[in-house]
């Protein structure tokens, strides 16, 4: 970690959890450990984060768009 808290994840890392320069990650605590995990865009109506595209500024999946139209 660096002066200003910032921490660098390993090329070969990134590459191995398809992480990309622009990729949103969700940090937490568990267990007294911090975790990083990759943020997946999710439908806003069912949850599910197969074939998810924005409209609006809201995920929604290619399933409940067709129920949509």
């Amino acid at each position: 970690m660096d002066g200003l808290g910032r921490v660098v994840i390993p090329a070969e890392t990134r590459r191995m959890l398809n992480i990309e320069e622009g990729d949103h990650l969700l940090i937490s605590v568990e267990d007294g450990a911090v975790a990083l995990r990759k943020m997946v865009d999710t439908c806003t109506f069912c949850g599910g984060s197969a074939d998810v595209s924005r409209f609006k500024g809201k995920g929604v999946c290619q399933s409940c768009r067709s129920e949509l139209a």
